[in-house]
């Protein structure tokens, strides 16, 4: 593969690395209407998942009418989202000079593991909800790895630059 194929899957890979970032990002400012909207059609799980939403949405709802500013931590969850998916236009403009943006967020996906593992039973967090947790560090554990071997093979063989 020639260093233009691997700068462009690169730069693809790094873009909708981005796009999921900011979609994680954004979706957490609204949490409790996409809640409202999950209860609302609750019917669709399973009983467990159910009774989880139902509590999870109705926490939050008594939640944000009694104490609104505990939400704020939620924005500030978000906007970091957004914060760190602005990191990575670093890679996309010179991915070899700035891998280790890709180093830290291969790190942060793993680090996603055992945050869930620990913090989830001391917040009472159900297990199979600990694992989707979990499955988001693992899921961008996939493309981040597969950028830092295109980059490392790209730094390798350096042409006409990236």
């Amino acid at each position: 593969m020639d260093d233009k194929k691997i700068s462009r899957r690169i730069r693809i890979i790094i873009i909708v690395f981005i796009v999921f970032l900011v979609l994680s990002g954004i979706t957490a400012f609204p949490i409790e209407t996409e809640l409202e909207i999950l209860y609302s059609n609750s019917a669709i799980f399973p009983d467990f998942i159910r009774i989880w939403l139902t509590d999870v949405y109705l926490a939050v709802k008594d939640t944000n009418a009694k104490y609104p500013f505990l939400s704020y931590g939620t924005d500030w969850l978000a906007f970091a989202h957004l914060v760190i998916a602005v990191a990575f236009i670093g890679p996309l403009k010179d991915p070899v000079k700035n891998i280790w943006v890709i180093e830290f967020g291969i790190i942060a996906c793993l680090m996603v593991i055992p945050l869930a593992l620990i913090a989830g039973p001391v917040r009472g967090i159900p297990f199979y909800w600990q694992l989707i947790d979990c499955s988001f560090g693992i899921l961008g554990l996939i493309p981040l790895i597969w950028c830092y071997k295109l980059i490392k093979k790209l730094e390798r063989h350096p042409s006409e630059g990236v």
